[in-house]
């Protein structure tokens, strides 16, 4: 079964991000972006959820997946490999870092503050960024 989840790992905002600041992702409309479901779940829930849980959750519920079937589901999707967070929306367009902690759950990190300094200048994390939008 193929996983997600970072441990120990600050990923920060892409380096061709355009970014100046975070910002939460458009969520208007009866079906929002998935940039806009994954801030749903991790902003306010810090270190609630794995990447893993992050990811399956909403490709369940963007599925319409029924909760008596996520279970199959999961197996499922995971059984394959699958991006993980660097690819979000969240680190090349909003300007959003997430730091992975000892047990692999994620908070989301907005650039500039002082969190983002700090955990991108931790020698204790593995330190990767979100991928860019752009080849070069």
């Amino acid at each position: 079964m193929h996983t997600t989840n970072y441990v120990d790992t600050f990923i920060a905002v892409a380096p061709d991000s355009r970014a100046v600041a975070a910002e939460a992702p458009p969520a208007e409309g009866e079906n929002p972006s998935i940039a806009a479901r994954q801030f749903a779940m991790l902003h306010g829930h810090p270190y609630e959820y794995t990447s893993d849980e992050v990811l399956f959750t909403v490709y369940a519920d963007r599925a319409g997946i029924a909760e008596s079937d996520r279970a199959r589901a999961r197996e499922e999707f995971f059984s394959r490999g699958q991006a993980c967070l660097r690819a979000s929306a969240l680190g090349k367009r909003y300007g959003w870092g997430t730091h992975h902690d000892a047990e692999g759950r994620v908070a989301l990190v907005p650039m500039g503050s002082a969190e983002y300094e700090r955990l991108s200048a931790s020698s204790e994390l593995a330190q990767t960024a979100a991928m860019r939008s752009r080849r070069g």
